[in-house]
């Protein structure tokens, strides 16, 4: 029994070598092709390397990353081309003025926010059901 255990100690750790072998392969062609980098192997292909598309400028917020702040000129922009579309198409929610502006919900709420403590726009409903129309102060 004892030769026994020891063959299959050793089948078992043959086998747990070759599966991380091949965790170690994928991980290296994972890198390589995110990356575009070669590990240096002999006879390694070519990685292949992923192109994003080219980055789709937003209205609203400007490059910078996140916790980027916006200068008041940006908001005031933005406040009066919301505004202005509110105005010119009323009673629209923030998911349908979003897509006509280019605009996330994110890059709207300060200026919205603003717009209505103001009274140039009045909003009408709760949470995804608000609607926009423009307010007693509408310039």
């Amino acid at each position: 029994m004892n030769n026994f255990q020891n063959d299959m100690n050793h089948t078992v750790q043959g086998f747990v070598a070759q599966v991380t072998e091949l965790a170690r392969r994928a991980a290296l062609e994972t890198l390589e092709s995110a990356f575009g980098g070669k590990a240096g192997r002999a006879g390694s292909a070519p990685a292949v390397v992923a192109v994003a598309p080219p980055a789709v400028a937003r209205a609203g917020r400007p490059r910078g990353g996140r916790g980027a702040k916006r200068s008041p000129a940006d908001l005031e922009a933005l406040s009066e081309k919301f505004a202005a579309f509110v105005k010119a198409n009323p009673g629209l929610r923030i998911e349908q003025i979003n897509k006509e502006l280019g605009t996330t919900t994110k890059d709207l709420a300060l200026p919205i926010r603003k717009l209505v403590a103001d009274k140039v726009i009045s909003a009408k409903g709760q949470k995804r059901s608000t609607t926009y129309f423009p307010g007693k102060k509408a310039k």
